[in-house]
């Protein structure tokens, strides 16, 4: 399978199209968990700041560079600017202190989280600074977009992060940032699955030859456990995915992830679990078909499980 390669870098991001994903992994198994997906064949590592994991995760990746598992180089380790930090001036501040949490020179891709800007949260004071105030209210911040760009793209300029992108951003953002930018997003990163398919979404980006990298892949599974599922049938017992999976002698997961790297868009898979930890990259090792692949989409009822307007009705970025 060809890599996918970043436009303006050339960056290849590995022949897999599998980034394992650092959210929800918890501080006192995060190490470990990155050490084992890194032996597993992970190359590709997924965080944030609003994580709260970034320094476990990054003793993780000296851990793996110290027993001669992988190079720095061989790696391609990505995080995300929060919300709080959307001011020219907190960009910089922030992405040198993640690289310092992480213990590493650069980043290999730094996105915008969500295109949302809420008031300066002091690190010293609270880290991650997550959504609300002190007294548990949403503040928003008047910060356009335009500005917290022109502050990524002098991360780059500074060699603290190779590639720039966005996360949960629609076409006319996307359009709008094209418009003034010096260095365009290389990468979106959003919500995508077969109850949320967003095709013209992804044509979109395909015009612009911005890579697409889906999390939540398996649908509502992820937010069980958070209680904001939205009732949603589990996409890993549907009977269309149970169906696919039985012809081919797969698990549903990897059905589910083979449905959007056979498209060409990267994954965020994770688990805890070695065994799961390769079962999952195993699964470019087969091809849908044609119809197979449309039965799976035929599933979208347009179900977006992460939307801020739960939060708050002032942040429907998604309206």
């Amino acid at each position: 399978m060809a890599s996918i390669v970043l436009k303006r870098t050339q960056q290849k991001v590995g022949d897999t199209r599998f980034v394992f994903g650092l959210w929800k992994v918890t501080k006192s198994t995060c190490a470990d968990t990155v050490y084992n997906a890194i032996k597993a064949g992970y190359r590709l590592l997924d965080g944030a700041g609003d994580y709260g994991n970034e320094k476990e995760a990054g003793e993780g990746v000296r851990r793996a560079i110290a027993d001669g598992l992988v190079k720095r180089e061989d790696l391609f380790i990505t995080s995300k600017l929060w919300n709080t930090f959307h001011a020219h001036d907190h960009v910089k501040q922030i992405a040198k202190m993640q690289l310092g949490l992480w213990g590493i020179d650069y980043f290999d891709l730094f996105l915008i989280h969500f295109p949302i800007a809420l008031k300066y949260v002091d690190p010293s004071h609270r880290y991650p600074p997550e959504w609300f105030g002190d007294d548990g209210k949403v503040y928003t911040q008047n910060t356009p977009m335009h500005e917290t760009w022109s502050a990524m793209e002098e991360l780059v300029d500074g060699k603290l992060t190779k590639n720039i992108g966005l996360s949960n951003c629609q076409g006319s953002l996307i359009l709008d940032v094209l418009r003034y930018a010096k260095y365009e997003p290389q990468v979106l990163q959003v919500e995508l699955h077969p109850y949320l398919t967003q095709e013209a979404l992804v044509k979109l980006c395909k015009t612009f030859s911005i890579a697409v990298t889906a999390y939540s892949s398996f649908g509502p599974q992820s937010y069980v456990e958070l209680g904001v599922d939205k009732g949603a049938p589990s996409l890993l017992k549907h009977n269309v995915t149970s169906t696919v999976a039985k012809t081919h002698g797969k698990t549903e997961a990897q059905v589910l992830l083979r449905w959007a790297t056979q498209r060409g868009i990267a994954v965020i898979p994770k688990s805890n679990d070695l065994g799961r930890l390769s079962a999952n990259l195993d699964c470019n090792s087969f091809d849908l078909s044609a119809s197979e692949l449309a039965a799976l989409s035929a599933l979208n009822i347009n179900l977006r499980l992460n939307d801020p307007a739960d939060i708050d009705g002032r942040l429907a970025i998604f309206a």
